[in-house]
């Protein structure tokens, strides 16, 4: 496992360093590769917010948790990622394995990090890979980021989609006319 930490406000110490890769090394019996793993810690005031990012092959495990002790959050967000990836593995390894290799899959490259414009305007572009995938497999990419949109590559007609989540809990999905 490629184990990456960023502290925003704080300071990440040895011994939490330690910690952490103690704790995911239950979660790499999971995975048959070597995953990156983003650990991104931030202070605010007495709270201690731990945020980690598992990628692997294409896809994304994400989760987290707030509390008063940075391992305390690191041990929630962990049991987040652990039931997140059992409830999706089955299905991801079913769908994967009738449709295609896992290591078709590239990392996602981000082009471009943050553009900050002025107030009321755009705020941030991300330019980034989209892949080809079916609609069933882009919602479960969505509901593992946790994002509200999912962007992907339709692979009978080649054109960029959207699917998104909506306000009644049901998704919703954006194509493009043809001309």
């Amino acid at each position: 496992m490629t184990v990456n930490y960023i502290g925003k406000k704080t300071v990440i110490r040895d011994s939490f360093k330690e910690y952490a890769e103690k704790r995911l090394k239950k979660l790499g019996k999971f995975f048959d590769d070597d995953p990156v793993v983003n650990i991104i810690v931030t202070n605010h005031n007495e709270d201690e917010t731990v945020e980690v990012t598992i990628q692997s092959h294409g896809m994304f495990f994400r989760a987290e948790r707030t509390s008063d002790d940075r391992q305390a959050s690191l041990d929630l967000v962990l049991d987040v990622l652990q039931k997140q990836i059992v409830r999706n593995k089955e299905r991801l390894e079913k769908r994967m394995k009738a449709t295609m290799d896992f290591t078709a899959f590239g990392p996602v490259e981000v082009l471009a990090e943050e553009q900050v414009l002025p107030a009321a305007e755009l705020v941030k572009t991300k330019k980034f890979h989209v892949d080809t995938m079916d609609v069933e497999e882009a919602i479960l990419q969505m509901d593992m980021l946790g994002h509200t949109f999912f962007l992907f590559r339709d692979p009978d007609s080649g054109e960029i989609n959207v699917v998104y989540r909506r306000n009644d809990g049901n998704y919703g999905l954006l194509q493009p006319l043809a001309d």
